[in-house]
């Protein structure tokens, strides 16, 4: 399949009220509907390279800036998991309303399997990529030292004037390129688009309230606690070169696909965190021949 990079700029973007905040969503396509969740930091954008390769394929895709991130409004709360589970709900019932295949990467893969297991009357299907174990560590996988240096971080960043000062030296454009460095294979997919698709929302208003929020939010429930509940076809692609959730951590869902026939799960070589913005032609094409055949 050849593969155009649509910019960031041809998504058309909307304005959906909930809750009383503003929240950005796009969609284009017509078919099975399809609802893409993003990561920490990421937004509507960083799907760029997907939304149109799958809406040509055959699919409604659905893509929403989670409340606190991209173009959605950032008001000072107690960010979760929970509260972005029923932001996907609602969203669901106000614009698709029928059987969905939600897809998320990073903490939005997360997501997608709560939904698909709270919810599995709307779902259609899961393709979890690179998808994490929590929205944050929980206090028993971190080892001394590492427990002391993020525990302090956290007490930091919730600080008024210390935890500005620290979100401004992690939103800076270097420190994103340096970050995303750390976590994409491939340095050509670090681009200046990539990078500003980062650093604009981090200056809206009540960024640093968010970014401390969800930092000190619960970490959510555990992958291998919502796994058996799971009723509905699973699809999970992980980057074999992730620093963040490296592969060997996805052991319980290649055991997973080894014993049931409605999971599958693929590697993508060369390919770190984000394997849908860095390696595009094979997540799109493992996405589409799965739906295909389900």
């Amino acid at each position: 399949m050849t593969q155009s990079l649509t910019p960031t700029t041809a998504l058309t973007r909307y304005t959906w009220q909930w809750q009383g905040y503003n929240t950005v969503y796009t969609v284009q396509g017509k078919g099975l509907p399809l609802l893409l969740i993003h990561g920490f930091g990421a937004s509507i954008g960083h799907w760029r390279k997907n939304i149109p390769i799958l809406a040509d394929a055959g699919y409604q895709v659905f893509a929403v800036d989670l409340l606190g991130f991209g173009g959605s409004d950032k008001p000072a709360l107690d960010y979760s998991v929970e509260l972005w589970q029923q932001q996907l709900y609602d969203f669901w019932q106000a614009h698709i309303n029928q059987p969905t295949v939600f897809v998320g990467n990073s903490i939005g893969g997360l997501l997608a399997l709560m939904m698909i297991t709270d919810y599995p009357e709307i779902s259609a299907g899961g393709v979890l990529i690179n998808s994490a174990g929590g929205l944050n560590h929980r206090p028993e996988e971190l080892q001394f030292p590492l427990n002391v240096v993020m525990g302090t971080f956290t007490k930091l960043v919730s600080t008024p004037k210390i935890g500005e000062f620290v979100f401004n030296q992690v939103r800076s454009k270097s420190r994103i390129r340096n970050t995303l460095k750390q976590v994409y294979r491939d340095r050509a997919a670090i681009t200046d688009e990539l990078v500003d698709l980062l650093y604009q929302p981090s200056c809206d208003l009540g960024a640093q309230k968010v970014f401390a929020s969800v930092l000190t939010a619960p970490p959510g429930p555990k992958p291998e606690d919502l796994l058996p509940q799971r009723k509905c076809p699973l699809l999970i692609l992980w980057g074999e070169d992730d620093p963040w959730t490296p592969i060997k951590g996805a052991k319980i869902y290649q055991n997973l696909s080894e014993n049931q026939s409605e999971v599958e799960f693929h590697p993508i070589p060369k390919a770190g965190h984000c394997p849908h913005d860095e390696k595009p032609e094979s997540v799109n094409n493992f996405i589409i021949s799965w739906l295909n055949n389900h």
